[in-house]
């Protein structure tokens, strides 16, 4: 731990270090922040969750003050134990009615909601299999509940089949869990989920989805490629959070069994044994919906699709490369870590506030950018952070000559 502390100091003296920003006012397109050490930037955001840009929306912020006034800021207890308010229950049956479920179960953070289901769902005898890329709550609950847990190549539903018909000849009675999502957010590309689905059931096994990135800002109706796949309502389990599109803390569990619901809420430590989501989240969460499902949100993912479908082609056309389908992540591959550091912090030298991912969450070789786009960006915005991006490639790219140089030097005269 002391060496991971020095290494990371290191790297902040020299701001080779883009993690652990603060922000010194509300989010939105623009930003002024800190870094950790209290070193000032400022510049376009895109490294922000803040896809449908509600956070500060006047009705959101008019609906978290009245929950405020009407029952404080705090649940004061589990969701088994009194933590549950009006707001939250009301929430729970909006989110069925607008998922296509019968039983939503709403939790405090979305870590919570994604780990605590997988670990309610699996006993130590059950068999897991989980996409490379599943998010990393998921990934630990898995490992968690059971030894037998089999990772697939990403979006591979050729191996999860082969998978199946394995296992179902050697274990034909075992509880088999598929993990995978809707929107994978490090190289924003979807499974064919209806036809996992289908494995799912020829195989009797269960299906579950995380759609954390993509409800809510994706879809005619937002909601997201279940929508775009026909398939409202058709997933055996459905998770996510509400910090990527509704502007709060929190995820859920949507599945047509009363029982698991049951399951969750007494049985299920991040649900049973930490409080319950606030007053003040639940409110939030709904007003988002309504905006979210509305004339209103429509707008706001036309937009969204506007501002996205701008900053891919503007960047194909200066020779970068964005992954895969069109959303608000919007991911480009840097190279190795040492360059992609490099290029951060020219990027944030130069106003662009950019998110970078670099292992152990990617390979080495694949460090990049997740650009995250938001319907208040305007054009400018838009075209500042790519004209951003080149001048970051073309000075990482005389820093990294000289580097090279100096090494070469210290050879040769270490040589004579």
């Amino acid at each position: 731990m002391d060496r991971s502390w020095r290494v990371f100091h290191s790297r902040n003296n020299f701001r080779l270090d883009p993690f652990q920003r603060i922000s010194r006012h509300r989010i939105g397109p623009d930003i002024i922040g800190s870094y950790r050490d209290g070193a000032a930037f400022n510049g376009v955001n895109f490294a922000s969750q803040y896809y449908l840009s509600l956070s500060s929306h006047l009705y959101i912020v008019a609906a978290a003050k009245a929950a405020a006034n009407d029952f404080g800021v705090h649940s004061a207890g589990s969701a088994s134990l009194m933590g549950n308010t009006s707001l939250s229950v009301e929430l729970e049956k909006r989110l069925g009615e607008f998922l296509g479920y019968e039983s939503v179960t709403v939790f405090p953070i979305g870590w919570a909601a994604g780990c605590g289901a997988v670990k309610a769902l699996v006993r130590k005898g059950d068999h897991v299999l989980i996409d490379l890329l599943a998010h990393a709550c998921l990934q630990e609950a898995a490992r968690d509940a059971t030894d037998k847990v089999h990772v697939v190549p990403h979006l591979s539903a050729d191996a999860i089949e082969r998978r199946l018909v394995r296992i179902r000849k050697e274990d034909p009675d075992s509880g088999i869990l598929v993990v995978t999502e809707t929107l994978f957010s490090m190289d924003s590309d979807t499974p064919d989920i209806r036809a996992i689905q289908e494995l799912c059931r020829t195989h009797k096994a269960t299906l579950f989805v995380d759609c954390a990135h993509d409800l809510g800002a994706m879809g005619a109706t937002g909601r997201g490629v279940l929508e775009e796949q026909e398939l409202i309502g058709g997933v055996d389990v459905l998770m996510g959070s509400f910090s990527k599109t509704f502007a709060s803390n929190g995820g859920f569990v949507a599945c047509n069994s009363p029982a698991l619901k049951f399951g969750l809420r007494s049985n299920c430590g991040p649900s049973t044994f930490t409080n319950a989501m606030t007053p003040i989240q639940a409110a939030v969460v709904l007003a988002a919906l309504a905006i979210v499902s509305g004339n209103e949100g429509a707008v706001r993912r036309k937009r969204l699709v506007h501002n996205v479908e701008r900053l891919r082609a503007g960047l194909r056309d200066k020779g970068f490369e964005p992954l895969s389908r069109p959303s608000a992540i919007v991911p480009v591959i840097l190279g190795n870590m040492e360059r992609a550091r490099l290029m951060t912090r020219h990027a944030l030298e130069q106003g662009g506030i950019v998110k970078l991912v670099e292992y152990p969450a990617v390979s080495t070789s694949t460090a990049r950018w997740r650009l995250q786009v938001m319907t208040d960006h305007d054009d400018d915005h838009i075209d500042r952070v790519i004209e951003v991006a080149c001048l970051a490639r073309d000075r990482a790219a005389q820093h990294l000559e000289e580097i090279r140089r100096i090494e070469n030097q210290t050879r040769e005269v270490g040589a004579s």
